[in-house]
């Protein structure tokens, strides 16, 4: 299975009661449509997926597998605090026709590495469900090491790895370390463009719900060989990208959406709004982002 493109780590949307928004998220994938985004990944961290009960991911996932067209790659985020809990979400997800999983170390009890080992084939073995990795020390608290990669790269159901630990050199050690195994997935919005020159053809982008103009044409720069324009354009976006990974970047997110007239609500408790200076920071960056 060939990743390629942007594909959008989405929100959820919520109404006023808290309750999941799909008329805003009619409106909100629309938009990201009409952008060029080339998939989905809904119930990934930006999805609020550990806010949400099983019957609200459920109701997501199904939504926006209904959603889709043919062409467009679906990618659900089934992670769960425990290796029985993402074997059933992802059996659920494979049962509506998601073509890959999403999924990060289980979260709070900070495995071994042999653990993870575990972990994952006891996935791959329970669903036969194509898996993308998602490494993101800073929130997981825990790396998915090389031992790990190791063990699982001559399997052809872990088709890539989304890098969201922000090392440049560790996303160039997985492009070299696992050529033709492993694919390299940006998860690093900061450096995306980094990622790309060392072979990410394709990037689960977060910052795509709020400029997914921005970070479509972006791509498409750079797959034509204008690295000069690319550099340009990265320029643009990395202060708005800068300020997302400095904290509260879900809040960000969906205050961005907001101000490009895509409102998606707030996020659930603990998570709490942006204050004003907040707002204004990320507004005035995204302001030479809003009209791409």
């Amino acid at each position: 299975m060939k990743l390629s493109g942007v594909m959008p780590a989405l929100v959820t949307p919520f109404d006023a009661a808290g309750k999941i928004d799909f008329a805003a998220f009619t409106a909100h994938l629309t938009n990201l449509r009409a952008a060029g985004v080339t998939g989905w990944v809904p119930c990934g961290s930006s999805g609020e997926y550990n806010f949400m009960s099983d019957d609200e991911r459920d109701q997501v996932l199904q939504f926006v597998r209904d959603f889709a067209q043919p062409g467009e790659l679906l990618i659900a985020g089934t992670n769960a605090p425990s290796t029985a809990g993402v074997i059933a979400n992802t059996l659920r997800a494979k049962a509506m026709g998601y073509h890959a999983a999403l999924l990060a170390t289980p979260f709070y009890t900070k495995p071994t590495q042999a653990e993870l080992i575990a972990h994952f084939r006891a996935v791959l073995d329970a669903t036969d469900m194509p898996i993308i990795l998602y490494s993101y020390p800073d929130k997981d608290g825990v790396e998915l090491g090389w031992e790990v990669l190791d063990a699982l790269a001559d399997d052809p159901r872990i088709i890539g790895i989304k890098e969201s630990s922000g090392s440049l050199q560790r996303a160039i050690g997985i492009a070299t370390r696992y050529a033709g195994r492993i694919q390299l997935v940006s998860g690093s919005d900061d450096i995306a463009l980094d990622f790309m020159i060392w072979g990410a053809d394709s990037w689960i982008c977060g910052p795509a719900n709020c400029m997914a103009r921005a970070v479509c044409d972006l791509d498409r720069t750079f797959r034509t060989g204008d690295l000069a324009k690319a550099k340009a354009q990265m320029a643009t976006l990395y202060t708005a990208m800068n300020i997302l990974e400095s904290g509260k970047f879900v809040q960000k997110l969906k205050y961005g959406c907001e101000v490009q007239g895509t409102p998606v609500g707030d996020c659930r408790a603990p998570l709490g709004p942006l204050t004003q200076a907040e707002k204004a920071e990320f507004r005035a960056a995204m302001e030479p982002i809003l009209n791409w």
